[in-house]
């Protein structure tokens, strides 16, 4: 298991149209083999701020499973508008954790 960190930084005007679009992205997530879970999640100190974390079964099933998949072209359609928001994405492998949620 690997797991993606997808950082926004969303001005305060685009916030709801943001949450919705990835309200909606989470169908195809749901739906592709490749994706363990989700998580998306708006900081409390500064709302400008959202996480998208998705356990994906590997790195390669991300980036080649997942992306060359029809999943992959509805999700990236609800998000692309939110690209240039992005101010990090990256996989972790994790190391250790004190939750059975994690593999």
């Amino acid at each position: 298991m690997i797991v993606e960190y997808t950082r926004y930084k969303i001005d305060e005007q685009r916030r709801s149209v943001f949450e919705q679009a990835c309200k909606k992205a989470r169908e195809p997530l749901a739906a592709s083999a490749y994706c363990l879970a989700y998580e998306f999640s708006r900081c409390t100190e500064d709302p400008q701020y959202y996480v998208l974390r998705i356990e994906w079964d590997s790195e390669e099933g991300h980036l080649k499973g997942f992306r060359s998949s029809p999943e992959f072209k509805s999700f990236f359609a609800s998000v692309r508008p939110y690209v240039e928001d992005i101010e990090e994405m990256r996989h972790y492998q994790v190391i250790s954790a004190n939750c059975p949620s994690f593999r």
